[in-house]
């Protein structure tokens, strides 16, 4: 696997702002630049880790998006997150050492890599990345609770409402477009995280184009009424506080 320059790594990088090197110094950043692998390309299909691998690094996004499921003992698959630009993936193997579910490249797509061993010993030295590395399991967390009050409360359009406000939101937070942007992930892949079939999930998205909400094409959505859609989630968002969804303001 081969080392890239740390020149053409995080100091550089756009994500710069949404991932590991977020509150640290310049000369803190060229250090954890140091440890960071790039991984070869992943293609469509291709999985960066199974279920019940040995963990011995966190990867983070680096373009592409990616599909976190759990396989049960029958073969059947739980979706558990869609992972976009800058987002981490493997802190659910930091408990028992091992991957507590696959993840899968979406479309092509590449990642960086930062061994354990690695991020143990610069933490000792740089405080500010042990404090990132709190943030972001935090971040987890609240993403856990998110997802359980989402499936648990709501009715189809409200989960499809909420899905599409949320990848707003995190498409805006990379510089692109919050209004226009591409499912990734198909039809199933959404309805089995939702908790609804396939064919809910294309009958919401219809209805939604319907009363110009949206428009759909493909995989491309549009959002022409924002505010309509902020509408259909409100009395969730009444209920349990807006930041649980993490929506757009």
């Amino acid at each position: 696997m081969k080392l890239s320059s740390p020149q053409a790594l995080c100091p550089n990088c756009r994500l710069s702002d949404l991932c590991f090197p977020y509150g640290l110094q310049e000369n803190e950043v060229r250090l954890l630049a140091n440890i960071v692998k790039n991984r070869q390309p992943l293609s469509a299909h291709d999985f960066l880790y199974y279920q019940g691998d040995e963990c011995q690094s966190l990867y983070v996004v680096k373009s592409g998006s990616f599909r976190s499921f759990i396989t049960d003992l029958d073969g059947n698959e739980q979706t558990v997150g869609f992972y976009l630009p800058g987002e981490l993936l493997g802190l659910d193997a930091l408990n028992h050492e091992r991957f507590s579910c696959s993840t899968i490249a979406l479309e092509s797509g590449s990642v960086c890599e930062l061994a354990l061993s690695h991020i143990n010993k610069l933490c000792s030295k740089i405080p500010n990345l042990q404090i990132q590395v709190l943030r972001i399991l935090g971040k987890e967390i609240a993403s856990g609770h998110e997802l359980v009050v989402l499936l648990g409360h709501h009715s189809a359009k409200e989960r499809m409402a909420i899905f599409l406000l949320s990848l707003s939101c995190r498409y805006g937070a990379l510089g692109f477009s919050s209004m226009e942007f591409n499912l990734s992930m198909p039809r199933h892949d959404i309805a089995n995280f939702l908790g609804l079939t396939a064919e809910t999930v294309s009958c919401q998205l219809a209805d939604l184009g319907k009363l110009g909400v949206i428009t759909v094409k493909r995989r491309g959505v549009q959002i022409n009424d924002l505010d309509m859609l902020k509408a259909i989630v409100e009395p969730c968002s009444a209920k349990w506080g807006k930041q649980v969804f993490c929506l757009p303001e």
